[in-house]
């Protein structure tokens, strides 16, 4: 079945708003497909609000502010009537003021009454359908350097926000995150046809065709007990707000169901710095605990405590406690947030080791390439500063402290 144009502005306007698909299919009449259909066409990014959506005057609210104005109503009653804020009637009688001596403006033709609201309808169409390139394409610097950082598997928001920590001063340099994502997903313009969205989405790290709502929602594995565990809720106070560093999360990242390979990860909660280790034959606990052990030499700050999940591979945790004098701490089961820097980071890894790849595959090499980059992409939480430059930061304050008190 074909819709009209129309209705298809009404179910993205609805979606803009926050609908689901099948509650716009249930509003207007159309089927779910054809919802998620328009949806795809605009890649998941909802366009600015079309003209007839309430959000402009309308010819007729023109017209009736014009009659009102003759009758000699001020702007805040005008306002009242046709249901506008006083500052939106106030800049529309203002119109042709700012429109005299502009070539070829309606407006500015019939500047000579007080106010025209035909030719002022006429200017605002007009200003609204004026083609504006994008800001990607009108400065290839800033182009490339997007570029550049999607091929380093940044997402949009770091790097307009890494943008902002490079080049301060340099207002060239910005661009929103909604403007990179509008120029990868929706059906580009003038210019930018084909070439820059192809581009750029070809390294978009998620590899996504729309973009998608989140879902926290997640299965559920069960998990056996494990001895003498001591809970997440037994950690000292000074772990939760992250100013100390040398607590540490981690946990396994798994390969298929029937192999035996995995990925341990460890990162420290308050820079996020993140340590890898491979276990390429099994991860039984001997193997794990003998890893995460060599693992330690290679950590950014010594550890302090670590905080793992209920995986049966830390059964052995009391006897990695004697050797080094880490305290183990263990999360509720089906709690993942309680470890929420260690999940974002099992994540972040899963681009390189997609869910179904035998880790067994993978070489050390592979693996510190992927931690390395990871260590070295700007993080929201830290102004947008790396974890590697947060860890930096955090040993010059420890030496210069420790230099202090020794001369001291």
């Amino acid at each position: 079945m074909t819709y009209s144009m129309d209705v298809r502005r009404q179910a993205l306007v609805l979606l803009g708003q926050g609908l689901l698909p099948s509650e716009v299919s249930l509003e207007l009449g159309v089927s779910v497909s054809a919802v998620k259909v328009w949806r795809a066409q605009v890649g998941g990014v909802i366009r600015a609000p079309s003209a007839d959506s309430g959000r402009y005057l309308s010819r007729d609210e023109r017209f009736e502010i014009a009659r009102l104005h003759d009758l000699e109503h001020g702007v805040r009653e005008i306002a009242r009537r046709i249901g506008r804020s006083p500052g939106t009637v106030s800049r529309e009688l203002a119109r042709p003021l700012r429109a005299v001596g502009r070539p070829g403006c309606p407006a500015g033709r019939a500047a000579g009454r007080s106010y025209q609201p035909e030719a002022s309808h006429q200017a605002a169409v007009l200003a609204r359908a004026r083609p504006r390139p994008s800001k990607l394409s009108a400065n290839p610097v800033l182009k490339r350097w997007v570029q550049d950082r999607l091929d380093e598997r940044d997402s949009p928001e770091q790097i307009a926000g890494r943008l902002r920590v490079l080049f301060p001063d340099q207002e060239e340099m910005r661009i929103s995150h909604e403007t990179i994502y509008r120029a990868i997903y929706v059906l580009p313009r003038g210019e930018l046809r084909g070439q820059l969205g192809r581009e750029l989405r070809a390294q978009l790290r998620t590899g996504r065709t729309i973009r998608k709502r989140r879902n926290t929602r997640k299965g559920r594995d069960p998990r056996g007990q494990i001895a003498a565990a001591v809970s997440i809720h037994e950690r000292p106070e000074e772990i939760e707000d992250r100013l100390i560093p040398g607590h540490y999360e981690g946990d396994l990242v798994l390969g298929p169901s029937g192999t035996r390979a995995a990925i341990g990860t460890l990162v420290e909660r308050t820079s996020g710095h993140l340590t890898g280790f491979h276990l390429p034959v099994e991860k039984t606990t001997v193997a794990t605990i003998a890893a995460l052990t060599t693992a330690l030499t290679r950590t950014g700050w010594p550890m302090k405590t670590l905080t793992w999940d209920r995986g049966k591979e830390m059964a052995g945790h009391a006897g990695f406690t004697i050797d080094t004098g880490i305290k183990v701490y263990f999360a509720d089961p089906h709690a993942p947030w309680q470890r929420g820097s260690n999940e974002s980071a099992n994540g972040l890894l899963r681009e390189y080791f997609p869910k179904g790849l035998d880790l067994a595959t993978i070489t050390d090499t592979d693996l510190q390439a992927a931690v390395d980059q990871l260590n070295n992409r700007p993080r929201k939480r830290h102004g947008f500063l790396t974890p590697n430059e947060v860890l930096q930061a955090i040993l010059i304050e420890d030496q210069t402290k420790t230099g202090v008190a020794t001369t001291g």
